[in-house]
């Protein structure tokens, strides 16, 4: 009789953050759905286009999710004032973010304007591959302002639990994209044929009106009256605080994300076809990403409103659910992509070698997406608590330290095939290169797991005393 109480506790947790999760997920597919189409509507096209969308795509993420991560100190800091019936901050704050997104988006465009840069990582590329991604990011740096000040949109949803709002948008979003890309990069409609310049052009479209309409909802829905939201002018207290916490946030952000681009440029070393199947698992990597991201953002918000409102017992009971719940997904999730492989890739490409390759790489997915799950959830649980320094210097040292440089060392440094054993069982049939480069992300992610999770314990621990 004793246990019914905990077990109807634990039962009320999880359906609190499935039913902020849920929506959450399908706006982070949604969000990744960009990405997956430009490669699959361009790999039907022809290797060189695949290879150009694998690294345009890298570069612009690279530096999109690094500054979107700032933006994204907006959610523990919105939802704590929101637990703690703070309404009229949460409007000041969300102002003083699309002053942050606006200059943030200038500086991103600077690194977007001169991917040689870039593109130095990968040897020798063909001359038509360096100018579709030079067009390609060039028309990119239009995009920015929209996705980065819709990230204030999400920030304020999400701190709220109100995310039904970005997954109707984000759903939106992905059909414009998908009729965009139609027309725009296979020449539809009396429209030439534009290829990857045509993807771009209609990432930036859609970006735009993703933005009004997300706005316009917010502006016209009663609920959000209460927050006073208005832009204001820049105050320096308020984007100090968002960037104490946001400058290590959008650094574990960039950390991991910059580790998967700088691996998109070596592996571009051995080869378009060892690219495009790189490339392949690279988008597989990020569609599973999604379901924990969006377990570990709806924990996060939560756990954050349950330390606004002086709970801490309740925060570290969520946190416990969030993390449980978010390996079951994992595990459910790794089932159905093992099983089905074979029919994934016949999605993502019509040339069997790149086919080949990316089942040979896809082998060592159980590993890496558990251990990729297992961090990213911890790190957004600390950050509720806002802290977030600890997190970056771990995710940064194991990602870059031991991922990154590790897979070179291996892969094309003065180890050059000293993993061929570990290869054979973890990605068979791979080039010693990219098979590397996987191996030691997998290993990196894994320790950064196990590391994120001691230190959230003792920081509980030293809380609780």
């Amino acid at each position: 009789m004793s246990s019914r109480p905990s077990q109807t506790a634990q039962h009320g947790s999880v359906r609190k953050i499935v039913r902020l999760a849920w929506p959450m997920l399908i706006s982070q597919w949604a969000g990744i759905a960009f990405a997956v189409l430009d490669s699959t509507m361009l790999g039907h096209t022809n290797p060189v286009s695949l290879q150009a969308m694998a690294l345009s795509v890298s570069i612009f993420m690279t530096i999109h999710i690094g500054l979107m991560g700032v933006i994204h100190a907006l959610v523990p800091i919105c939802a704590q004032l929101f637990g703690a019936r703070r309404h009229t901050e949460i409007g000041r704050f969300i102002g003083q973010g699309i002053w942050l997104s606006l200059f943030l988006s200038a500086l991103g465009g600077c690194l977007l304007l001169f991917p040689n840069v870039w593109l130095s990582f990968s040897g020798d590329l063909p001359p038509q591959v360096r100018q579709e991604v030079t067009i390609y990011l060039r028309i990119c740096c239009l995009a920015l302002p929209a996705t980065l000040m819709f990230r204030c949109v999400y920030a304020l949803a999400t701190s709220v639990q109100r995310p039904r709002l970005l997954m109707y948008v984000s759903l939106a979003s992905v059909l414009l994209k998908l009729l965009f890309n139609w027309l725009l990069i296979f020449g539809h409609g009396g429209l030439p044929a534009m290829g990857s310049t045509g993807a771009a052009t209609s990432t930036a479209m859609v970006s735009w009106i993703a933005l009004a309409v997300g706005i316009a909802a917010i502006l016209r829905d009663p609920f959000y009256r209460q927050f006073q939201l208005r832009l204001g002018k820049p105050a320096w207290p308020a984007q100090k605080e968002i960037l104490q916490l946001g400058l290590p946030m959008g650094g574990s952000y960039l950390a991991e994300v910059s580790s998967f681009t700088f691996m998109a440029l070596l592996a571009a070393r051995e080869g378009t076809i060892v690219s495009g199947g790189h490339q392949i698992l690279a988008n597989l990597v990020s569609l599973l990403y999604m379901f924990p991201l969006a377990i570990g953002i709806a924990t996060s918000s939560l756990v954050a409103q349950s330390l606004g409102a002086q709970q801490p017992e309740q925060a570290r009971h969520l946190a416990r659910i969030g993390i449980r719940l978010g390996l079951t997904g994992v595990a459910l999730s790794l089932i159905v992509v093992m099983i089905a492989r074979p029919q994934i890739l016949q999605i993502y490409t019509s040339d069997p070698a790149i086919a080949a390759m990316a089942f040979a790489l896809l082998t060592i997915l159980p590993l890496l997406h558990t251990s990729d799950a297992l961090q990213c959830m911890l790190s957004y649980i600390l950050r509720a608590h806002k802290i977030a320094t600890m997190p970056f210097v771990i995710q940064t040292g194991s990602l870059f330290g031991i991922g990154l440089l590790g897979g070179w060392y291996f892969g094309f440094g003065p180890g050059y095939r000293q993993l061929d054993g570990l290869a054979a069982v973890l990605t068979p049939g791979a080039p010693p290169g990219v098979a590397s480069l996987w191996i030691m992300c997998s290993f990196s992610m894994l320790l950064c797991a196990i590391t994120l999770a001691i230190w959230y314990w003792k920081s509980v621990n030293a809380q609780k005393q």
